[in-house]
């Protein structure tokens, strides 16, 4: 019997598809496990504090994590807030 995939079951393994594809790149390139960590953290956390009007708050509990944990991570990874902010204002 043809079993049917829901959308959040298609969604979910086409998205797993993409992360293989970006995996596969980052490791022919030579990434460490660690940079490739630092990296997709680094750009998980931008995307939320877009999302939240960069909001260290409200990003914070989008990721569950508590603001002072984000508040470093931000600062760690080299995350320029202020300028992700100017940024938008222009328009980019």
């Amino acid at each position: 019997m043809l079993a049917l995939l829901s959308r959040e079951e298609m969604a979910v393994n086409d998205l797993n598809g993409r992360l293989r594809q970006i995996v596969d790149e980052l490791v022919r390139r030579g990434l460490t496990l660690e940079q490739a960590r630092r990296e997709f953290e680094k750009q998980f956390i931008v995307s939320s504090l877009k999302s939240n009007d960069f909001s260290v708050g409200r990003s914070a509990k989008c990721l569950g994590v508590h603001r002072n944990t984000l508040r470093n991570k931000v600062s760690s990874l080299g995350i320029a807030v202020d300028e992700l902010r100017a940024e938008r204002r222009r328009g980019r």
